[in-house]
């Protein structure tokens, strides 16, 4: 069972890697590079939308919504491309590139909700 945990993790890591490259393919269609720009941009992030210190919802984006998006932008890329852009990745996985991009999207995403909840407390 732990096996099988860890090669699931290598397999995220790696596709998280090939959706980077996916972003940047000419081979890949224009609606599949965006969905991958933004779910490697999310993945690559030094900040979380749920930040991991908060029990059980920390892990969520991590365990459940990341995976699922990148199984549905996997689905939009043909299959040969993917097996190659899977390739490229295991070559370039020791330098797994980092998103500053998909950091301030999620930044931004917490500035708007809390001041949201500023405007709903202030409402009342």
């Amino acid at each position: 069972m732990l096996d099988r945990l860890k090669k699931w993790a290598r397999d995220v890591k790696r596709d998280v890697l090939a959706l980077y490259l996916a972003a940047r393919d000419p081979r890949v269609p224009w609606y599949a590079k965006a969905l991958a720009a933004l779910v490697a941009a999310y993945a690559l992030s030094p900040v979380d939308v749920i930040p991991d210190f908060i029990p059980v919802l920390g892990y969520l984006d991590d365990l459940i919504i990341l995976p699922l998006g990148i199984a549905t932008v996997v689905r939009l890329i043909p299959g040969e491309v993917m097996a190659d852009l899977r390739l490229q990745a295991e070559e370039r996985i020791l330098t797994r590139p980092r998103s500053w991009f998909g950091a301030l999207v999620v930044v931004l995403l917490w500035v708007i909700a809390a001041g949201f909840l500023v405007w709903l407390i202030k409402s009342r």
